[in-house]
């Protein structure tokens, strides 16, 4: 038996939002300790990692290990007809056995919609991420970061490249019509062991800004030849983290100051 209960369930929602247009299939892996996804995009550049810990919910009961293959897009769409009120508090729960999952939200202590979706088959395979010690690690508010890859965006989709250095943090990119320079003055580096400048596909991380409303701020963690992490905080409770690896051959030349 599975139940898990959010008086916050719009929180599940944003979730949903931020992830359906970079993935179509997952499984929601649930155990005592949480309820989590790892998948990667079609293309396999991009990895997704969510994870909600058990004590973050307002009741979670999980009698064994459980792997929920879901299309995203549908019960995206299911849980924005629910309703969109962040006070809305939402239970899912799912029996032993069962290829269903249900999904029920009250309001002001009334049902207000419930709804049961059917489960799939998915093979997938978890991916092992290793420890880094990161070159640079980079804490700036999430939709100052969202406002750069959307003005970059107007500018071309060549890429953004980030670099790291003893001045702070910069954020360029180069179109057609010239090159556009940021150095936000909000960010905040948290770590620099070693200067790093690294380029990565701008159409990702305007995917990846998706999930701004879930946290105020986001942390960058660059290492060179490695995957960005792109992570926001999810309340107390966990985090959805982001893997996009670099476009290491156009570095050089877009790096330059």
């Amino acid at each position: 038996m599975l139940e898990l209960r959010l008086v916050q369930g719009s929180l599940l929602k944003k979730v949903l939002e931020s992830i359906k247009d970079l993935v179509n299939y997952a499984n929601f892996d649930c155990s005592a300790t949480g309820f989590s996804l790892q998948v990667m995009d079609s293309s396999h550049v991009a990895l997704v990692a969510l994870l909600l810990r058990s004590e973050g919910f307002d009741h979670y009961r999980c009698d064994r290990n459980i792997s929920m293959g879901v299309n995203l897009n549908i019960m995206a769409k299911m849980l924005k007809c629910a309703g969109n009120d962040d006070d809305d508090i939402m239970t899912l729960k799912a029996d032993d056995g069962s290829d269903t999952v249900t999904f029920m939200f009250e309001r002001d202590q009334h049902m207000i919609a419930d709804f049961e979706m059917k489960l799939m088959d998915i093979d997938s395979q978890h991916v092992g991420i290793p420890e880094v010690d990161y070159h640079a690690v980079v804490r700036m508010p999430s939709s100052k970061f969202a406002r750069i890859c959307k003005d970059f965006s107007s500018i071309g989709d060549t890429g953004i490249v980030i670099s790291v250095t003893n001045e702070g943090v910069r954020f360029s990119t180069r179109g057609d019509f010239g090159t556009l320079n940021l150095q936000p003055e909000e960010a905040t580096i948290i770590e620099m062991n070693e200067p790093v400048s690294l380029k990565f596909a701008l159409r990702y991380m305007n995917s990846f800004t998706k999930a701004t409303p879930l946290s105020s701020t986001v942390t960058l963690s660059l290492f060179s030849g490695l995957p960005v992490v792109v992570e926001y905080k999810i309340a107390e409770m966990g985090y959805i983290r982001f893997y996009l690896a670099p476009k290491i051959e156009e570095v050089d030349d877009e790096a330059k100051p």
